[in-house]
């Protein structure tokens, strides 16, 4: 199936999987009322450049984030995810990743996998929004711009890995994980918005501008990632060979990602606990 056949089949698809929720008590979502967009491309805002808004597939990148995820040191705690609500201030009905616990090993030991966003190259969820909402920046990473979400939530149907969260309420209380896990670093989301992980791109690209190295240095690396206190996740530019996701990924052969058939490119990938286990954890 061509590109522009499976975006029309998901668009399609979801419209009408959209339609059918009004008739099973889900009304409340509002769908859109204007026409889809007579483009392949969301349209963009005319205060931000192109590239930044909608990325350049055809010009390389200058990075190329990825996360490294070892399931073998993964134990299930939790820290991640305490981490991910305080820095991301995310209402504690909403959690940006989950950590599910799976298969575990032929000798008994429990083995868990955290799943964030995959920040996928080729995105259900790009292909699909109808106002542009949901992009790919410059450098590849998807992300939302919650003041163009119209809450359709056809990107939550259309993601394979279900990690987009509406946000039915708006959050006004006081955040549980706030001071312990750390501190907001950027604004809550409004009532009726698809939201997500973003990598926590507020830290990568405050520290490129003061010349950290995201991966290396905590503070320009995403808070998941420095919390976990095991060493079960790691995060850098897969284009620096010597930054710690190639690093493990030249070192394990064996490491996959999830839903790899579908083909759409996640930039988290895997570290089984055993290598046994690859085939039946994806």
């Amino acid at each position: 199936m061509s590109s522009i056949d499976r975006r029309d089949f998901l668009k399609l698809g979801l419209a009408a999987t959209a339609t059918a929720a009004v008739g099973i008590g889900m009304s409340r979502i509002p769908l859109p009322m204007a026409a889809a967009p007579t483009t392949d491309e969301p349209p963009i805002r005319a205060d931000e450049p192109a590239t930044f808004e909608r990325g350049d597939h055809d010009q390389p990148s200058p990075h190329h984030w990825v996360m490294v995820i070892d399931q073998s040191k993964c134990v299930g705690c939790d820290l991640c995810l305490a981490a991910c609500h305080a820095y991301n201030d995310t209402p504690p009905n909403i959690s940006w990743s989950r950590v599910e616990e799976v298969e575990p090993t032929a000798d008994g030991r429990r083995v868990f996998r955290p799943t964030p966003c995959m920040h996928c190259e080729d995105a259900p969820c790009v292909e699909i929004c109808p106002v542009g909402a949901t992009y790919h920046r410059y450098d590849g990473l998807v992300m939302m711009d919650y003041e163009r979400c119209i809450g359709c939530r056809y990107c939550q149907l259309s993601c394979p890995y279900g990690v987009r969260h509406f946000n039915w309420e708006a959050f006004t209380g006081p955040n549980p994980d706030v001071p312990a896990a750390g501190h907001p670093e950027v604004p809550r989301r409004p009532r009726g918005v698809v939201e997500k992980c973003s990598f926590c791109v507020q830290r990568i690209d405050r520290g490129l501008a003061i010349g950290l190295t995201p991966g290396h240095d905590p503070d320009a690396t995403p808070a998941c990632v420095v919390a976990c206190t095991y060493g079960a996740r790691l995060f850098g530019d897969l284009n620096d060979p010597d930054s710690p996701v190639s690093i493990a990924l030249r070192q394990r052969p064996d490491a996959y990602r999830l839903k790899e058939e579908l083909g759409t490119g996640p930039r988290v990938y895997y570290l089984p606990a055993e290598p046994a286990l690859e085939e039946s954890a994806s």
